[in-house]
């Protein structure tokens, strides 16, 4: 809500900040940065956002920044009705914003409980990254240029990142994201390689000195075992260390999902593949993601679905329209794919892997073969279309040659080699089994796995915060103090409140409202006020007053509250209550 555009990375930042803090709570489903972006200063019914996100509870709120002072707003709306159950306005100095993202999360994550029932909220969900703010700002503009992802943008972010370092030497977060950058740039071939590799390899070692805690420390591994050694067993050592600091890592459970993808575990793929889908839905690159493993599967209707919706959230990614054009070569449809390909690259290519596939006796141009060739080495392919016809043809030796020289070099366009159907007429030459041994075996992951499951079913068994003594001890406590002081009487009252009454810190407090009662804490508090209501309204000496007066003095704070809750208990609206009862 500024007049200056470009504050809007720093409000972009906010917002994923906050996004990253609720995402730390196991038990809170909080939908990913770029499905919520995806509604980004668009007016849209919050019911319609909740379907497609697949949420009940939509956060809404808004960003000003003037100067050296910050104004956020936040409310919480129910999609089944748009209630606003709870709004807030939070007024700042920029010196404390790190303060004020930890205070508006918790806030965030309190109501949500107060509504919904118990879950564990640690006392702090942000861990401050610096102590400058000037640096803080600096990262948040390279990380909106990052996230671009094109060669121009990960340059660009390198000089905000350098900057924000220059002002902070201990910004650990710039270094990981310089790191990303310069891997990235290297590996796609916009710096030259080993400089690249040796600029990731300098930062990486100064930000595991400073903070190896964060995410990024193990998934910067992850990317030297997996795309550039492809030693599969590190690199699923790695992303399981990203996915036990955050199970919903965005980069972490894609890595896991393309792991899978690489060694043929497709069910596996497929359970990681769907929790991409159920924490960032609207994400055209998890799109994506499923409908590799459906094409490699041998399912191209499937994959055809999948790609089509990928390509409707993001009409610019290009390896999907590649996956595409493949499952339509697949498919024979050659109407489809005759309109896919018009003005695109390597359209020569495209329509002779489609009649090798789908007529018979074509022949691969010498002329082709010979521009192969030439670029031996340095072909730079996005796809590798030269492979896949080779293969296909009657030059099966060269294609084996070509695929051998790719794997030698560990080209990711050629990590999944061993699924890929282009392929299979390959599969009977001799050496083919040999061309790369993976060190990662299905038995491995069960193994970990069933550990994992076996963990989690001990803490489940240890994991209750009060005994049933204590629970019984405190239930008389809250009931007397509830019946005795009519503490629900007062339109603030908060868990925090009555917890400090008990002597209880607010995560016992929750967890004793939902086991004793079945309820969350507002559903609690709101059935004395109902009840207050019911006996106020009925009594003559208050005739003169109005149901939302009557309201106000039960301790409701809500107009729109009070309606929702009255008629869920009561099945009518207190008017037709009141009707019923005075009459």
């Amino acid at each position: 809500m500024s007049n200056d555009i470009d504050n809007e990375y720093f409000c972009d930042g906010i917002t994923e900040e906050i996004i990253n803090a609720l995402t730390k709570i196991t038990q809170l489903k909080v939908i990913a940065r770029t499905s919520s972006f995806a509604f980004k200063g668009k007016d849209i019914d919050v019911r319609k956002v909740g379907n497609q996100l697949g949420v009940n509870t939509i956060l809404e709120g808004s960003i000003k920044k003037s100067q050296e002072r910050v104004r956020i707003t936040a409310q919480l709306i129910d999609v089944e009705d748009g209630t606003h159950y709870w709004s807030k306005r939070f007024d700042r100095e920029l010196i404390d914003i790190f303060e004020l993202e930890e205070e508006i999360s918790l806030a965030i994550a309190e109501e949500v409980r107060n509504n919904f029932g118990h879950f564990e909220i640690h006392d702090h969900l942000i861990q401050q990254p610096t102590k400058n703010v000037d640096a803080y700002q600096l990262f948040l503009k390279g990380r909106s240029l990052q996230l671009k992802w094109t060669p121009e943008s990960l340059v660009e972010a390198i000089s905000y990142y350098d900057r924000a370092i220059a002002l902070d030497k201990k910004y650990a977060k710039a270094y990981y994201a310089n790191l990303q950058c310069y891997g990235l740039l290297a590996m796609w071939g916009y710096l030259p390689y080993q400089e690249g590799i040796d600029l990731a390899i300098n930062n990486l070692l100064m930000a595991k000195e400073l903070d190896n805690s964060l995410p990024e420390y193990p998934l910067s591994y992850v990317g030297k075992f997996f795309w550039e050694e492809w030693d599969f067993k590190n690199a699923y050592v790695h992303i399981n260390k990203v996915l036990e600091i955050n199970p919903n890592h965005i980069d972490g459970l894609e890595a896991m999902a393309e792991l899978f993808m690489a060694l043929g575990f497709f069910d596996k793929a497929l359970l990681y593949a769907n929790q991409l889908l159920e924490v960032d839905p609207l994400s055209a690159n998890n799109h994506y993601t499923l409908a590799h493993i459906y094409y490699y599967q041998g399912q191209f209707d499937k994959a055809l679905d999948s790609i089509d919706y990928a390509l409707t959230l993001n009409p610019e990614l290009e390896l999907a329209h590649h996956l595409k054009c493949f499952c339509l070569i697949w498919l024979n449809k050659r109407a489809a794919f005759q309109e896919l390909i018009q003005n695109t690259t390597l359209v020569e290519e495209k329509n002779l892997l489609f009649g090798l596939i789908n007529e018979k006796h074509v022949k691969v141009p010498d002329g082709m073969i010979e521009k192969w060739s030439r670029g031996g080495k340095n072909q730079t392919m996005l796809v590798p279309y030269d492979v896949f016809i080779l293969s296909n043809s009657s030059h099966k030796e060269p294609a084996f040659s070509r695929l051998k020289e790719m794997i030698d070099q560990r080209r990711g366009q050629v990590i999944n080699y061993r699924q890929e159907p282009f392929l299979r007429p390959l599969y009977k030459i001799k050496g083919f089994k040999d061309l790369h041994i993976s060190n990662l075996f299905l038995s491995d992951i069960v193994d970990q796995k069933e550990e994992e499951e076996e963990e989690e079913e001990e803490e489940k068994a240890t994991a209750t915060i009060l005994d049933n003594h204590q629970m019984e001890i405190l239930k008389e406590e809250l009931l007397r103090y509830f019946e005795e002081e009519e503490p629900y009487l007062n339109q603030q009252l908060s868990l925090k409140f009555v917890a400090e009454i008990l002597g209880l810190n607010t995560n016992k407090m929750s967890f004793l409202i939902n086991q004793a009662f079945r309820a969350n804490f507002n559903d609690f508090v709101n059935s004395y006020r109902l009840n207050h209501f019911k006996s106020i309204a009925l009594d003559p000496k208050n005739e003169h007053l109005t149901i939302l007066g009557l309201a106000y003095d039960s301790g409701f704070n809500s107009k729109s509250v009070f309606n929702t809750y009255f008629k869920k208990m009561e099945g009518m609206t207190p008017r037709a209550w009141m009707k019923a009862n005075l009459s």
